[in-house]
């Protein structure tokens, strides 16, 4: 079960109204520091980046490849997840955590996806993604041994 927002990706977040995102915010939905709660919120909800960060927020370590994704969304395929992942970065939703060249190991990932300080805080003051809850959702899923061994990796700090 993946979280559904409640419209696509210019409409509100899911069950709020811009009140309750820009509840930490200055008027324009910025806050101090340059993030744009109430732009990260439209772009979050989208169902299908909505999806994503249900996944990277589910995944054991928090930190999922694209493969992971591509496996946990099999009906967007890695260029669409590529697309969504690069639209929740520019808005500063999600971070990549890359490995360094000398430490790739050949045929594994090297870079992994997570959600920024700032969008964890304002995802926990408006009560979306709940680790614990999409932990125990991500965990249910049955992987094959490839998608298991790729969540034991470890990741960049």
């Amino acid at each position: 079960m993946k979280p559904q927002s409640a419209e696509t990706d210019t409409g509100n977040a899911v069950g709020e109204g811009p009140s309750a995102a820009r509840k930490h915010a200055t008027t324009s939905g910025k806050e101090t520091d340059g993030f744009d709660t109430w732009l990260a919120l439209r772009k979050a909800t989208d169902r299908n980046r909505a999806n994503l960060i249900a996944d990277i927020v589910g995944h054991p370590k928090g930190a999922p490849s694209v493969r992971e994704l591509d496996y946990m969304n099999p009906d967007l395929g890695e260029d669409a997840i590529r697309r969504h992942l690069g639209v929740l970065q520019e808005v500063g939703v999600i971070e990549e955590a890359v490995v360094e060249p000398g430490d790739r190991v050949r045929g594994y990932p090297y870079k992994f996806y997570l959600l920024t300080d700032h969008a964890r805080a304002l995802f926990d003051r408006n009560d979306l993604f709940p680790v614990d809850a999409w932990r125990r959702q991500y965990a249910r899923v049955e992987k094959p041994g490839e998608i298991t061994e790729l969540e034991a990796m470890p990741r960049p700090e």
